[in-house]
């Protein structure tokens, strides 16, 4: 219970999602053409993440380019106009600016004159983070409908001279309106989450910010873009993937076959097999997309869950999981009833 204030209400409001959308941008960069500028091939990229081709966005289109057409998409499905928005998050780890923010910018972009937000940095996890976020605002009475949102044009900073990391990211944007859940209806269960700062040197950009800010030195040394030890990472997170699931599993008496779809951020293929297998689901209750678009760092699971959805996955009253490990560490967990 929250205490009475003048327009909130005093009963804490059970939430849904009433609308997703996600887009990437049209262009295409294929592991042949990664081929044609690095020493790597199509069989060793296949065969280390599952990857085969990733969105990249033209130059000067921005991460609040991608975040306004999904967001748009997402109020349509909802059957909601921007001005009813009371609140927008932006998952992001490529913003626009440092400041302002991308929630502003996006704010802007959508016509929301209502609406207040900010930006949310929680690398891979940005979207669990911002869907519970936004959940919290929709469930304390502070609006009645939000915008959640995971976007990121991480072509932006990586280094497309690097092997190791060039193949790995795309681009791409998805966005959630939440709303109250009226009795009966399906809707958020649970949430988790954990943060782990010890690994934060194993996946990072390590200039740009207040601690390094860029110089002529900076840039000759390539320190503005994405640096990971891919093992140290894998290790996390196959581990944590798990371990946070199952928190929510036992937290809320149901066991891993009850779940009717998990939608792991895609990174790697041999990550969400790996974490999937040790919790006992069944290949068809897993969702695995990053074929065709890479790791779009806070959009992979608005876009796993869109194609799911197409493909005839996922249905209303689905109990649906979903689960990210991001740079930070980040470990985000959500638990759902599917209500669209």
């Amino acid at each position: 219970m929250v205490a009475d204030l003048p327009g909130r209400t005093s009963q804490i409001r059970r939430v849904k999602i009433a609308g997703l959308s996600t887009y990437v941008p049209p262009r295409v960069l294929t592991n042949a053409d990664l081929e044609r500028m690095v020493e790597t091939s199509n069989e060793w990229i296949l065969q280390r993440t599952g990857i085969r081709e990733r969105h990249i966005v033209d130059p000067g289109v921005a991460t609040s380019d991608l975040a306004k057409i999904a967001s748009e998409g997402a109020m349509a499905e909802a059957g909601i106009t921007a001005d009813q928005l009371g609140f927008i998050v932006v998952g992001t780890t490529t913003p626009d600016t440092i400041f302002p923010s991308t929630a502003c910018v996006l704010q802007e972009k959508i016509g929301a004159p209502n609406a207040w937000g900010f930006d949310l940095g929680a690398a891979c996890s940005g979207f669990t983070f911002a869907l519970n976020t936004a959940a919290q605002m929709i469930a304390t009475g502070n609006c009645d409908y939000a915008l959640a949102v995971g976007a990121d044009v991480m072509s932006s900073i990586i280094d497309y001279t690097d092997r190791s990391t060039c193949v790995l990211f795309g681009d791409g944007a998805g966005a959630v309106v939440l709303a109250p859940a009226a009795d009966g209806e399906p809707s958020i269960l649970d949430f988790a989450g954990k943060i782990d700062g010890s690994g934060g040197p194993a996946l990072c950009m390590p200039a740009g910010g207040s601690r390094m800010p860029a110089s002529k030195e900076t840039v000759e040394q390539r320190m503005h873009y994405v640096k990971q030890e891919g093992a140290t990472v894998f290790k996390f997170a196959v581990k944590n993937t798990e371990e946070i699931a199952r928190r929510l599993f036992e937290r809320n008496g149901i066991d891993a076959s009850q779940i009717d779809l998990f939608v792991s951020h895609q990174a790697n293929r041999r990550i969400i097999e790996a974490a999937a297998d040790r919790m006992g689901l069944a290949p068809e209750k897993v969702v695995i997309n990053l074929e065709k678009y890479g790791n779009t760092t806070a959009g992979t699971i608005p876009l796993a869950t869109q194609d799911a959805i197409d493909a005839g996955k996922l249905k209303k009253g689905d109990l649906v999981v979903f689960a990210a490990v991001g740079a930070g560490y980040t470990i985000g967990t959500n638990l759902w009833r599917w209500a669209i």
